[in-house]
């Protein structure tokens, strides 16, 4: 799939947004790839505008696009950080053209997902909550715990971030809980608790809680708290910087690099 001189040519979808921005200066930063595109919505203010300018870099030489499909055509990989619809789309472009397609969308549901493994039948498709190293390292600390504790013990997943964040609870504390439900066998939408408002009753046996905050420029974190009678365990991760999702979709992409088509998560690019 690389050229052969080994380099990845890369592709980002959004490549205006806060997140394609943060995309445009890694891709520049990394080795063995090489920016190849950006595309925006046709009609966006962005469109024609070189994307080092965009990201605050000096320029690239590359200009941002409205027209996905040419960029999935030239680009070994395209990364996308967009909404789920818009995923959707670009996931069938990478079927079409047989590409990697790195998805670090949230707010997909089980439809969405049903979808991307139809697409994934013809791409190599890494679609992941968090593309944090680290975060995707708690999601197998809290799986292991879950299950080793057993429902004895009570799970609260707590987040917080920027107010401008309009997803909640968001994909990541939802993929801790999905994670903690695997390890105790069961599924997240039985045992789900994602509001509590007035006299509640007693907390209920095996259900798995959410407390969603928002406010200021927080990046994101997470806590998961699993509490028994007499002790507590508390698993958390902060984000300082959307860096570290950008170094995370780097390195999917360059892991897909040869591999079958199918859906792959950042479980697989860790080998967790």
């Amino acid at each position: 799939m690389p050229g052969s001189d080994g380099i990845l040519a890369i592709g980002i979808v959004g490549c205006a947004g806060r997140m394609g921005r943060m995309l445009t200066k890694i891709v520049t930063e990394s080795k063995d790839v090489t920016l190849v595109g950006g595309t925006e919505r046709p009609g966006a203010e962005p469109v024609s505008n070189d994307l080092g300018t965009l990201a605050g870099l000096s320029p690239l030489g590359v200009a941002c696009t409205d027209d996905p499909d040419a960029l999935f055509a030239k680009a070994d990989a395209v990364l996308d950080f967009t909404a789920p619809v818009a995923s959707l789309a670009h996931a069938r472009l990478a079927a079409k053209h047989r590409k990697i397609h790195v998805i670090g969308t949230t707010g997909m549901n089980a439809d969405d997902v049903a979808a991307l493994q139809r697409s994934a039948s013809e791409a190599v498709i890494v679609m992941a909550p968090n593309m944090s190293l680290g975060v995707n390292l708690l999601l197998a600390l809290v799986e292991r715990a879950a299950r080793a504790l057993g429902e004895g013990w009570d799970i609260e997943i707590v987040e917080m971030h920027h107010r401008m964040k309009v997803d909640a609870p968001s994909g990541t504390a939802l993929g801790l809980g999905r994670a903690a439900a695997r390890g105790r066998g069961v599924e997240l939408d039985e045992v789900a608790v994602k509001t509590r408002d007035g006299v509640t009753g007693a907390r209920p046996d095996g259900r798995i809680g959410f407390a969603t905050l928002r406010g200021g420029d927080v990046v994101g974190e997470h806590r998961v708290i699993i509490a028994a009678a007499g002790e507590r365990i508390e698993l958390g991760h902060i984000a300082t910087d959307r860096a570290i999702f950008a170094r995370g979709a780097v390195r999917a992409a360059l892991w897909a690099r040869g591999r079958s088509p199918g859906l792959y998560s950042m479980k697989d690019v860790l080998g967790l």
